[in-house]
Formats: structure tokens, sequence, C-alpha cells
């Protein structure tokens, strides 16, 4: 499970003075269980939109998205989200974050203690489980928002700039953790990000977007996600086709931005 379908998706956002914003423009796009897609693109293009679309938190003006052939309505526990500041409950325990959605299905004591067990094995928090949140750092934290989204064993884990408030040296050990997790897991993941360098090693599949209305403007299928699976992530990012693709994907968006500022200015 986890095939996700996103079929000509358009939203537009009509403003109180008459006007509108076209935030996307008929997206579409295939994704096969167990694929890391990375979506990159100027300020504008639409990418946290369409995350909010796919999440189910926003309905599209325009098509429509499936999850294994059935229509997104609404946000389900079958597509999980990773924000880019925990949105946990600080007063919590980690333990007690991790488990709150198998809590609230129901899910016998027994189970639910296994099930956090396990995910806070995996994303190195056991010695924590009786911390509160608030005393985590952010690294700790984000790792908590990662096993409580396991913890709903979702089919899509849905991620926004997860680590873009991090420091250098924890986001690399965390860019290495969501590798692991994906293929430990098998779980389809997006995960939207403004790092060139993060999304060439965390995307097997990457898509810049370019804006006013938002859509794909290209798409790269990659080696490195792959690669860099329990490696040196420094040493993938040595590969001569790293930089040149980094290369690339910066011009093409500081030709975007370009654009942006002077339609702006005029």
């Amino acid at each position: 499970m986890g095939a996700l379908s996103i079929n000509d998706v358009s939203m537009r956002f009509d403003l109180p003075d008459g006007s509108h914003v076209q935030a996307l423009q008929d997206v579409g796009l295939e994704l096969k269980q167990g694929e890391l897609l990375s979506v990159l693109g100027p300020s504008g293009c639409g990418k946290s939109t369409l995350l909010n679309i796919l999440a189910g938190f926003l309905a599209p003006t325009a098509g429509q998205v499936s999850l294994n052939g059935n229509t997104v309505t609404g946000p389900s526990a079958e597509r999980g989200m990773v924000f880019q500041k925990g949105a946990l409950f600080e007063w919590m325990s980690v333990r007690h974050n991790v488990e709150f959605g198998p809590r609230m299905k129901g899910m016998p004591e027994v189970e639910r203690n296994t099930i956090v067990e396990n995910l806070l094995d995996t994303v190195g928090l056991r010695a924590f489980k009786d911390k509160a949140v608030y005393e985590l750092s952010g690294g700790m934290q984000q790792r908590v928002a990662l096993a409580r989204c396991l913890a709903n064993d979702p089919d899509v884990i849905l991620m926004d700039e997860p680590l873009g408030a991090l420091d250098a040296l924890t986001r690399e050990k965390m860019q290495g953790l969501v590798l692991d997790l994906w293929k430990k897991t098998g779980k389809t993941i997006i995960l939207i990000t403004h790092s060139v360098d993060e999304a060439l090693l965390l995307g097997e599949r990457l898509l810049v977007m370019a804006p006013r209305p938002g859509r794909i403007f290209k798409e790269y299928r990659l080696p490195f996600a792959d690669r860099a699976v329990g490696a040196d992530l420094r040493a993938v990012k040595e590969d001569p086709l790293f930089g040149e693709t980094k290369k690339e994907i910066l011009e093409m968006i500081w030709e975007m931005e370009e654009e942006i500022m002077g339609a702006s200015e005029s």
C-alpha cells in the first residue's frame, strides 16, 4: 500500500478584494509504494499548498488526489504529516506523544507499548522515553515527531521542511535517519525542502516546481538516496554528478526568482 495519484490538481485562492491567486495549476504525478520524492522550488511555487492538499487539509479547486484507489477527501491516519516544528504535546512525555495515535484508535495497552518501544529504539530515544518534550533538543523533538507519525503506520509520510530549523550537524544526522527509516519501513515519503543539497540527497525522485501558477517544471530521477543509506553522506555529495545537478537546479531556481522579482517591480 502507498500508491499515490495526483490528477490535474489546481488550487485557486479567492481574495476579499475580488482578485485571486492561482497557487497550483494542473499538477499531475504518480508515486509508487516506497518511493521517496523531494520537492524544491522558489518561494510561492505552491510546495506547501500541494502538501496540504495531499494531507487532506485543503480541498483542491480542480482535480483530485487518490491513495490506493481511494479519493482523498480529508485528513486520515493513512497519510502522516511531519511539520517543520514537531507539533508535539510539549507537556507530555516522549512515550505518551508517540503512543497518542494508537491510544486514540483504542489499541490495547500491551500492543501500544510494544509499538512505542520499537519505534523509540529505531529513532534512538529509548533512554528519553519518560522525558517531557520541552526537555529535548530540536533534533530529538523531530525524532519524536517521526516516531509519532510512524506509530499510526501510515501508507504515506508527508514532510514539510522537517529539518529546516536544525543546525547543520543535527540536520545531517536526521537526513541519515530519514533514509534509514525509508529503507526499513518501505513507506512512500514526500519531502518539501528549500535545501538543494537535501533534495538531491533524499530524493530518488526530485521535482522542481515553477511559480504562479505552481506547476511541475522538471523532474529528476537520482541515485543518491540509495547510495546514501548507511553511508557517509558527505562522501555521496562529492560525486561529480551531485555537484553538476546541484548547479543546474540552483541556476534554474535563481532564474525563476529573478523573474518573480522583475514581475513584482513592474
